[in-house]
C-alpha cells in the first residue's frame, strides 16, 4: 500500500496518504481510459471540448473552460487547433456580439459520435473495480471535495 514517508502529524500523514492514493488512482484511470484518443489524433483536452459540445450543444469559450476545468487561454489554443482540423466552428453570438459560440461541425459531430460510445464503455469497464454502491459513494466524496475547493477560493 502506497503511503507518504512524511513524518508529520497524524492528520497530515492521513491527508497526504489519501491524496497520494487519489492522485495515483486518477492518473491510472486517465491513462487506461484515454488510450483510444491517440488513435483519433486527439489530446485529452481536445476530447473534453468535443465531448462538452456533443453533450451540451454550442458553448462560449469561457463556458467550455469552466466545464472541462481548463484556463480560457489554453482553451483558445485547443479550439484553434480543432477549428483548423474542421471539427469545430466559431459563430458570433446574436446576444453578445463580442462573444463567439463554439459548435461542432458535421465532421466533429461524426468523430465524437464514433469515439464517445467507446469512451463511455471504457469508463464503465474500468469502474467495475467498484460495486455500484462504491461508485455512488466515490461520486459523493469527490463532489464533496470539489465543492469544498470551490467554497475556499474566492
Amino acid at each position: 500500500m502506497e503511503k507518504t514517508n512524511y513524518k508529520g502529524s497524524k492528520d497530515e500523514v492521513r491527508a497526504l496518504n489519501a491524496y497520494v492514493k487519489l492522485m495515483r488512482a486518477s492518473e491510472s484511470m486517465t491513462a487506461k481510459i484515454h488510450r483510444h484518443l491517440t488513435d483519433a489524433g486527439l489530446t485529452v483536452t481536445q476530447f473534453g471540448v468535443l465531448e462538452a459540445l456533443y453533450n451540451l450543444g454550442p458553448l462560449n469559450q469561457r463556458e467550455i473552460a469552466r466545464k472541462i476545468l481548463k484556463s480560457s487561454g489554453n482553451i483558445t489554443l485547443v479550439i484553434d487547433n480543432l477549428e483548423k482540423r474542421g471539427l469545430v466552428k466559431r459563430e458570433r453570438s446574436n446576444e453578445d456580439r463580442r462573444s463567439y459560440a463554439v459548435d461542432l461541425t458535421a465532421a466533429g459531430r461524426k468523430m465524437i459520435g464514433t469515439i464517445f460510445p467507446r469512451h463511455a464503455a471504457k469508463v464503465v469497464e474500468e469502474m467495475k473495480a467498484l460495486t455500484g454502491a462504491e461508485q455512488e459513494e466515490l461520486s459523493r466524496l469527490c463532489r464533496k471535495m470539489g465543492l469544498k475547493g470551490e467554497s475556499s477560493e474566492g
